[in-house]
């Protein structure tokens, strides 16, 4: 096997590196209004709408969340309060990460720069990070990019920044849908998928290396 010597290894934050619990958030919130039978479907809808809503022009997290919510409930026929999304951006920088991500992450940054780009707000990322315990190169936002993933636009703010070409990046995450399929396009060869469970494994048309968690990641690169 040939282990990747990037320049950067970067990294998407929430799911990835941060346990995203936005759906867990989600069920406890809206329990006493969907059906038990009916909140899976009522979570996957929050997720597709979230996604959605990403799509466009850089909006504030705060709003993304706001609007998914409310078209979530809407299709649900379920009443929404002004400004519901509020409960979800705000319960954003408490999370903490997987625990499988401080270790190896700290082996790692001995060999290699990290960096991240996450869809978050500027206030928000930072208390996330510090969480993860290891030093990072960089850190970049969907706010500074004006662009969220799976925008090019982002990936191409975070290039910029770094005066790096893609193919200079080892990208890791745990989404197809936000990063991986992106990441190909712009000719980042190199990638490794993280099997958190929260997305089916990819078509091997985009080229990747599948680890189960971070502690995965010292082997792929030789260390």
């Amino acid at each position: 096997m040939t282990h990747p010597r990037p320049r950067y290894i970067t990294f998407d934050c929430y799911g990835t590196l941060t346990n995203f619990q936005m759906g867990p958030l989600a069920r406890g919130h809206f329990a006493d209004c969907v059906p038990a039978e009916r909140m899976d479907a009522f979570l996957r809808d929050f997720s597709a709408y979230r996604l959605d809503e990403v799509l466009g022009a850089w909006k504030p997290y705060a709003e993304v969340l706001d609007n998914a919510v409310r078209r979530t409930c809407a299709k649900h026929g379920i009443a929404c309060r002004e400004g519901e999304g509020a409960r979800f951006s705000e319960a954003v920088p408490s999370w903490g990460p997987h625990p499988d991500v401080p270790e190896p992450l700290k082996r790692v940054a001995k060999e290699f720069p990290l960096v991240i780009l996450s869809n978050a707000a500027n206030h928000q990322i930072h208390h996330n990070v510090a969480k993860l315990e290891a030093p990072f190169h960089a850190v970049f936002t969907a706010e500074q990019a004006q662009a969220y993933k799976p925008r090019m636009q982002a990936f191409e703010y975070m290039l910029g920044q770094l005066d790096a070409r893609p193919e200079e990046l080892l990208h890791v995450s745990s989404s197809f849908r936000y990063d991986m399929m992106t990441a190909h396009d712009l000719g980042i060869r190199d990638k490794a998928w993280v099997n958190r469970g929260h997305e089916p494994r990819g078509n091997a048309f985009y080229g990747f290396h599948e680890i189960a968690d971070i502690g995965g990641l010292p082997g792929l690169l030789g260390l």
